[in-house]
This record gives C-alpha cells, sequence and structure tokens, in this order.
C-alpha cells in the first residue's frame, strides 16, 4: 500500500490534473474570449450556466449535512450565503439573473430553467450526486475547481468589456465578486481537503471527485456547443 502523499504534494497534484482539466480550456470559453460568439451564443450560455448556479447552493447544503464540525459549517454556510443572499435579490444567484437581463434575456425566463438543454440539466445534477454519493473530504474535493475561477473570472471580465460592449458594465457584478471569493473558497477547501485525506487511497478519490467535477463543467459546456455553435459536432467529453 503506497504511504500517502505530503500536504505539497497533495496540493500539487490536486492543482496539476484541475488545471489541464478545467473548462477554461474549453472551444466555447476560447471562442467567447475571443470575441467570437453571436449574442445568441452568448445568451445561451448565461441561460444554460445559470441552472448549474442553481445548483451550488444545493450541493453545499449537502455538503454541510455531512459534517459534524459546527466550525466547518460555520466556514462552508458562507457559500450558500453567498449565492442564496440575505434576502431577496442579493447573492449570486441574483447577480446571475441581473447578468441575463443585460445580455437581452427575460428575467423570469432564465429563472424558470424550462429552456435549460437536457444535457445541461443531467451534467449539473451529476454534481449533486456527486457529492451526495462521497464523502465529505471527498465532496469538500470536488469543489477545488475553484483553484482556477479567480483567474477565469478576471479574463472573462476583460473580454465582454473588449468584445461585447454592448453588455454594460454594471451587469459584469457576478463575475468581479467571483474573483476574492472563489480564492477564499478554495483556501478554506484545499486546507480541510489536506488534513482529512490521510491515506494514499483517499487522497486518489479525492482527486477521482475533482477529476469528475471537470468533466461536469466540460460536458455542460459541450451540450451548448453542439446546441448553438457546431450541431454537427456533437458531444464529445472532456479535454484529453
Amino acid at each position: 500500500m503506497s504511504e500517502p502523499l505530503s500536504r505539497e504534494e497533495l496540493i500539487a497534484w490536486l492543482r496539476r490534473e484541475g488545471e489541464h482539466r478545467y473548462h477554461d480550456h474549453h472551444r466555447y470559453h476560447a471562442l467567447m474570449h475571443d470575441g467570437k460568439l453571436t449574442k445568441l451564443q452568448l445568451q445561451q450560455w448565461v441561460l444554460n450556466r445559470y441552472y448549474y448556479q442553481t445548483r451550488i447552493p444545493i450541493k453545499d447544503a449537502i455538503i454541510l449535512s455531512k459534517s459534524e464540525d459546527p466550525a466547518f459549517r460555520r466556514m462552508w454556510i458562507r457559500r450558500i450565503h453567498d449565492h442564496d443572499g440575505a434576502a431577496e435579490g442579493e447573492g449570486g444567484l441574483a447577480l446571475w439573473l441581473r447578468l441575463a437581463e443585460g445580455v437581452g434575456l427575460d428575467r423570469e425566463e432564465v429563472a424558470s430553467c424550462r429552456s435549460v438543454l437536457p444535457g445541461v440539466r443531467f451534467a449539473c445534477d451529476g454534481y449533486v450526486d456527486l457529492v451526495r454519493e462521497r464523502s465529505l473530504v471527498e465532496a469538500v474535493a470536488s469543489s477545488l475547481t475553484e483553484f482556477f475561477a479567480p483567474d477565469l473570472m478576471s479574463r472573462r471580465i476583460l473580454a465582454w468589456e473588449r468584445h461585447y460592449p454592448w453588455v454594460s458594465q454594471d451587469m459584469l457584478e457576478y463575475f468581479r465578486s467571483r474573483v476574492p471569493r472563489a480564492r477564499r473558497d478554495a483556501e478554506d477547501a484545499i486546507d480541510f481537503v489536506a488534513r482529512h485525506a490521510t491515506t494514499y487511497e483517499l487522497q486518489s478519490r479525492c482527486v477521482a471527485a475533482l477529476i469528475r467535477k471537470t468533466e461536469i463543467l466540460w460536458h455542460l459546456l459541450d451540450c451548448v456547443y453542439a446546441a448553438y455553435i457546431d450541431p454537427g459536432w456533437g458531444v464529445t467529453g472532456p479535454r484529453a
């Protein structure tokens, strides 16, 4: 049986796998950041991605329910507050609906999720299933795509300001708000995983959970790409 990796080795492994597989490499994001998406293609990304946003506080509530530690729950519950807000019209979900309005979508239509692609719905529901089925530390590890979110959000803001000036800058507040919060959340999560994944087997399962999360994010973009950019391309799965 292999000896457990050191904290530094485990973090390096997680970073390596996550960075290689993160969805910033997907062609949909490449086209977005190069200013090559049509208005419809940008709108449909916003509309379909909103369903993923709605799953985030649900998966975080499941993670909370797995912990017996009040300190962990106090730390993790901030994520739910970040997305749901303290009152109606606040939080990340509300900011995403403002973004939807900013790209010309009907707020109520987006919030209803009735136009979400079936494949997108399947992928996002799979994230909820992932955290429900795995141990607490594996579920936390699956969130570590947030390692890479701040850089992606920063690039996205610059790209939208440059290439899609018809979207008001104040509608991009979701992206701006996630930069510091994703850094904080990633630091909290990696510290928890490093302290609680105490065997090589468990460390391997944590890496596998992170890889599965990257596949879910990749599949979401595959579905939107196949539907709105290249219907003949099909859904091929994550980057090799």
